[in-house]
């Protein structure tokens, strides 16, 4: 009579040493991605920390570069067009958090029904989020011209004509809402296939006991969808958060920070700074606080969204 391995059987005892040929192998298939990870993303980035403390030119010159320690950091915060920088993008980042995950949001529930062309649909809805930013950007800008554009023709279509043509991104009032809209539509579907993974990942047995105890949709949506999600809301806050105060494309292409720096935003403050002015000790700087501002709001949203239970 033979006896059955039990299913720790395989497992590691305490005490017990892993064959050394297994971690070896296991180790050199890390070591790309880490090698990798480590040339082109770690090392650049500690490298910014130290340029950020020299005052080190976009294009070498003959005066040599000197560590000038916090200075770089000194003038930034004296600086107006920062704050004016952080607060426009603050002020876009609270924006487009509603209206792209909320449509994300709204899109994936009912691409999520049995429709008809169901996956059809998914890839059109899909479609913007694969898109280049300068070809969406370009597409956009016809739609906003002032004063005839297709967006002015269709406000005053459907205000009678007692809304007058605005001008979306020569107005300081609406260049940033008019990039919140083309940013939420550019990038919304990512967000929705986001979505629609952890619709697929509840399961349907769930659904099938909320209806035997008699809930009806909404019961159904707020006590199984919602809480079903909760990991996939706090995974798409947090990322949308993080792309939304890296806003540079939309900004150069359309507006270059205007009109009356209402559109200034911190990426694109530091590229003007490190190849406009070609101060890269000072773009680094600017690169440095940027990262220490997204890396803490991403670990507050985290704490509030746990701390509510979301």
């Amino acid at each position: 009579m033979t006896m059955q391995q039990s299913p720790a059987a395989g497992r590691l005892r305490p005490g017990m040493r892993r064959d050394p040929g297994r971690l070896i192998q296991e180790i050199s298939m890390i070591a790309p991605a880490v090698l990798l990870l480590a040339c082109f993303l770690i090392a650049p980035f500690l490298l910014s920390f130290w340029t950020a403390m020299t005052n080190q030119p976009l294009v070498p010159r003959p005066t040599p570069v000197r560590f000038i320690g916090l200075q770089n950091f000194i003038r930034i915060f004296n600086d107006p067009l920062f704050w004016t920088s952080l607060w426009n993008v603050s002020r876009f980042t609270l924006w487009v958090l509603p209206v792209q995950c909320g449509t994300a949001f709204a899109t994936a529930l009912l691409l999520h029904q049995k429709i008809p062309c169901r996956n059809l649909l998914r890839s059109m809805f899909f479609l913007p989020a694969i898109t280049s930013m300068v070809v969406v950007c370009v597409v956009w800008s016809t739609l906003f011209q002032y004063p005839s554009g297709p967006l002015n023709q269709i406000v005053g279509f459907l205000s009678a004509g007692h809304i007058q043509p605005i001008d979306w991104l020569g107005d300081p009032n609406w260049a940033m809402f008019s990039i919140v809209l083309l940013s939420a539509w550019q990038a919304y579907g990512f967000q929705m296939i986001i979505y629609l993974a952890g619709l697929q990942g509840i399961p349907d047995e769930l659904y099938d006991a909320a209806r035997i105890d008699g809930a009806n949709a909404f019961g159904r949506f707020w006590h199984v969808t919602m809480p079903g999600l909760r990991p996939t809301h706090v995974f798409v806050l947090v990322i949308t958060t993080i792309q939304a105060f890296k806003l540079y494309t939309q900004v150069a292409i359309l507006t270059q920070g205007g009109p009356k720096g209402s559109t200034e935003t911190v990426v694109h403050y530091m590229v003007r700074s490190g190849f406009g002015e070609q101060k890269l000790g000072y773009a680094s700087a600017v690169s440095v606080i940027l990262f220490v501002i997204v890396l803490a709001i991403a670990l507050l949203q985290r704490q509030l969204l746990r701390r509510f239970d979301v």
